[in-house]
């Protein structure tokens, strides 16, 4: 009854704490932050550090700070990397969010990806509960994206998402509110920047950073040989330590990443072949849905869907998903019971 009353006053939250960005919904007004994974650290000569920046001016700042500032992803791989950062890049957040409106500490909701260890999955509560909240549920991605898709995961019936985010990609198949059959790999959106920036310097000598990569992904990245070929211009650093520009086209692309593709879609073959027999007709109808920042890569429906021989559609809002999934569960007592990871 209390923590009914106190719920009544306090903001509950939901946050999809991904390794590229960090979402935040509030019950009743939905997403209000959705910022980038960063936090910009400053280091003083008596060896203390102070916060400088958090979200998208951190984000600004990578790969252009001084010696003695420090552009931080806390998450990496889709787990937490830097505990003391993680707790402080929540606490922004949970204050950001709050703007101190409310005395009460929030009851809050993390998704968390499918198969971290129990050591991990504590770091992520711990982080939560010092960074200010009440309480907190942990829901697994596959499941918040397969919500947040539009899936009806309280169904009897089979479906699969494939969320791609920045650290890892999840592949979850749900039927009656859990995950009949789930696989984590650490492939998806950094391993993609991480090729193209290889690709760059081994064919064209020029040294490219992480926000360049990942423009050079969101503006020409395809899976598949486009009708026209797409054109970026690339500024960077050659060899002899000169600054230079080429011009990138989408074939380029497609060549750079062919390899963390095939590694995704080496890891959805597999679970579609430890399908249970009543799920794969599900399936064959209900086909695969793609969530995710990775799902926006130009043609990797069609890519995937040539590989597999199965229906592949991207959600409506892929790059939201997740968040909308999570934020959905903290509006729904019920199904935050049914699928709250504890």
């Amino acid at each position: 009854m209390l923590n009914k009353l106190i719920g009544l006053f306090s903001n509950d939250m939901a946050i999809d704490l991904g390794t590229a960005n960090t979402v935040v919904s509030i019950r009743g007004k939905g997403i209000i932050i959705n910022e980038p994974s960063v936090v910009a650290v400053q280091h003083d000569r008596y060896g203390k550090d102070k916060i400088l920046a958090v979200g998208q001016e951190a984000k600004q700042m990578i790969g252009k700070t001084p010696l003695n500032i420090q552009a931080v992803r806390p998450m990496k791989d889709g787990v937490i990397a830097d505990f003391e950062m993680t707790e402080r890049m929540i606490r922004y957040f949970i204050e950001k969010a709050h703007a101190r409106k409310s005395f009460i500490r929030p009851r809050i909701i993390i998704c968390i990806p499918f198969g971290i260890t129990q050591v991990e999955k504590k770091a992520v509560k711990e982080s939560a509960l010092s960074a200010g909240a009440r309480e907190v549920f942990l829901v697994e991605e596959p499941m918040a994206a397969a919500i947040g898709a539009g899936i009806p995961v309280s169904d009897p019936s089979g479906y699969v998402v494939v969320d791609i985010g920045g650290g890892t990609t999840e592949i979850g198949v749900t039927s009656l509110g859990g995950l009949v059959l789930c696989k984590s790999i650490k492939v998806a959106g950094d391993r993609f920047d991480k090729a193209i920036m290889d690709y760059v310097r081994q064919n064209y000598n020029l040294y490219i950073g992480e926000r360049t990569a990942e423009n050079i992904k969101i503006e020409i990245g395809t899976a598949i040989k486009l009708d026209k070929e797409l054109k970026i211009k690339v500024k960077g650093r050659d060899n002899s330590g000169l600054l230079s520009t080429i011009e990138l086209g989408s074939e380029g692309v497609r060549t750079a990443i062919k390899e963390p593709l095939k590694e995704i879609v080496s890891a959805v073959k597999s679970v579609l072949e430890d399908m249970p027999p009543d799920l794969a007709s599900d399936i064959v109808d209900n086909g695969v849905i793609l969530t995710g920042g990775g799902a926006l890569i130009k043609g990797l429906d069609t890519y995937l869907a040539d590989i597999i021989k199965l229906p592949v559609k991207v959600a409506d809002e892929p790059l939201l998903a997740v968040a909308y999934g999570t934020s959905n569960v903290l509006n729904q007592a019920e199904l935050l019971k049914l699928i709250s990871n504890e």
